[in-house]
């Protein structure tokens, strides 16, 4: 009865911005990747800071849980309504609210997606770097502490959220950081909301960090003969110290997805992506050495992408790559590894997942963003096959144990959500324990997005 009667108290405060049709419920508790359709009992359209603290409030005081959501990319079921409840959607909450071309920062209201931003900044000579794939909102991105792409160079949602506002649990909206480049102040309060999936609260804007456009771009692609001579440039170009704005790694199988299903013509072998950005020179000279250092790794000719029309034809390719490798097998769902580990271990964790899957029931591409050391396995199961989908969540049980046994992480930009919860002891020990007391401490009635990150009885 409490959501029922904080629906119709929030029915009666805001009229049709609170939907309960069908058709919203069930696009709001679906997921991305392999999780059951997990629906909210109401949808709420804030159009405000003010309306987002009074649909927090109505919420509070009927014990009913608040799950924010941005356009729903998030793969480890972040946005899904474990337990019922109201799900904020920040659709009307979208504008570009501030430029500031000297101090070079945004500000952003949570609901504006990081494709819509660039086309705003495109004639400032500015953009904002981060780039998961999918046209994400910078609110869903900051609240997974997202990456992507260009993580290598410009770093992560963590990097690049210079401040925010949120409203808490009991409805007060806070500000935190500054547009200073740094500070001593106190807790670090923005990092603690960057990544924290909703739990502590909702977030209702941001500034973020901008970069410069740059002078210069060159992109390109190039095949290996096995997936190790691939990791092994990756890493030799790392250490070597090499600037590059996005290197990428796909395998054979994801190599032929990508032929299927955006009319390439890449060999049947493990390819590297790779990106650089500067002056012309500069471009010019990391491109060489880069071009030398896959040719000691027994790599092929590099495929320059000279064109801008040719360099968005390649990264299209890259973003897609989850729904090429889904189209692969017609029907199947899948379950999405995220692991990282340090660079001196990438080939080790790769060489040993590929082998790991293979002796397996089901298939698994491999791609990533290993210029951090982030890669992916896309599992792929038929969702009716009970023994396939046993097989991948062992599969993904034993990556995640792999990746903090080489000293890495069970997510590197994923997040936690309800799918990577088994793992959270094993890497934080302690740790995790404490997160739990930062939340009891800041939503007592857990109505924040309860049942992902943090187990809370």
């Amino acid at each position: 009865m409490a959501i029922k009667d904080a629906i119709s108290a929030l029915k009666e405060s805001f009229g049709d911005q609170i939907t309960t049709s069908l058709s919203e419920l069930r696009l709001h508790g679906q997921s991305e990747s392999h999780f059951r359709n997990m629906p909210p009992d109401a949808v709420a359209f804030p159009k405000s800071t003010d309306d987002v603290q009074r649909i927090v409030s109505i919420c509070a005081d009927h014990d009913c849980p608040v799950i924010g959501w941005g356009v729903g990319t998030s793969l480890e079921a972040q946005t899904s309504a474990v337990r019922g409840g109201v799900t904020v959607d920040f659709r009307d909450m979208n504008a570009l609210l501030e430029i500031s071309q000297e101090d070079m920062f945004a500000r952003v209201q949570p609901g504006i997606s990081r494709e819509a931003l660039n086309h705003e900044l495109r004639a400032t000579g500015l953009m904002f770097p981060v780039d998961p794939g999918a046209n994400a909102t910078l609110g869903g991105m900051a609240s997974t502490r997202a990456s992507g792409t260009t993580a290598v160079r410009y770093g992560t949602m963590r990097d690049n959220v210079m401040g925010l506002e949120a409203v808490t649990a009991d409805g007060k909206a806070i500000r935190t950081g500054s547009l200073a480049r740094k500070s001593s102040a106190g807790y670090d309060l923005t990092g603690l909301f960057v990544g924290a999936e909703g739990t502590l609260g909702l977030i209702t804007e941001l500034t973020v960090r901008l970069h410069g456009q740059p002078e210069a771009t060159s992109a390109g692609i190039c095949a290996f003969q096995n997936m190790t001579d691939a990791v092994d440039a990756v890493t030799t170009t790392i250490q070597t110290g090499i600037q590059m704005a996005r290197i990428e790694f796909v395998d054979a199988a994801t190599a032929l997805a990508f032929n299927a299903y955006s009319g390439s013509e890449m060999p049947n072998l493990p390819h590297l992506m790779v990106e650089f950005h500067g002056s012309p020179t500069a471009v010019a000279e990391q491109s060489q050495m880069f071009g030398d250092i896959v040719k000691d790794h027994g790599g092929s000719e590099f495929e320059w992408a000279i064109e801008a029309e040719d360099r968005k034809k390649l990264w299209a390719m890259r973003h897609n790559g989850y729904y090429a490798i889904l189209a692969s097998r017609p029907g199947a769902r899948a379950i999405v590894t995220d692991v990282c580990v340090p660079i001196s271990k990438l080939a080790q964790a790769v060489d040993e997942t590929r082998a790991d899957i293979e002796g397996s029931l089901i298939p698994g591409p491999i791609l990533g963003h290993v210029g951090d050391g982030n890669f992916h396995a896309i599992l792929l199961i038929d969702p009716e096959n009970a023994k396939e989908k046993q097989a991948a969540l062992d599969l993904s049980s034993r990556m995640a144990e792999r990746a903090i046994a080489l000293g890495g992480t069970i997510t590197g930009e994923h997040g936690v959500g309800i799918g990577k919860l088994d793992y959270m002891t094993a890497e934080h020990g302690d740790a995790w324990a404490l997160m739990t007391q930062i939340k009891k401490a800041l939503d007592p009635q857990n109505i924040m997005n309860p049942g992902k990150l943090i187990r809370v009885n």
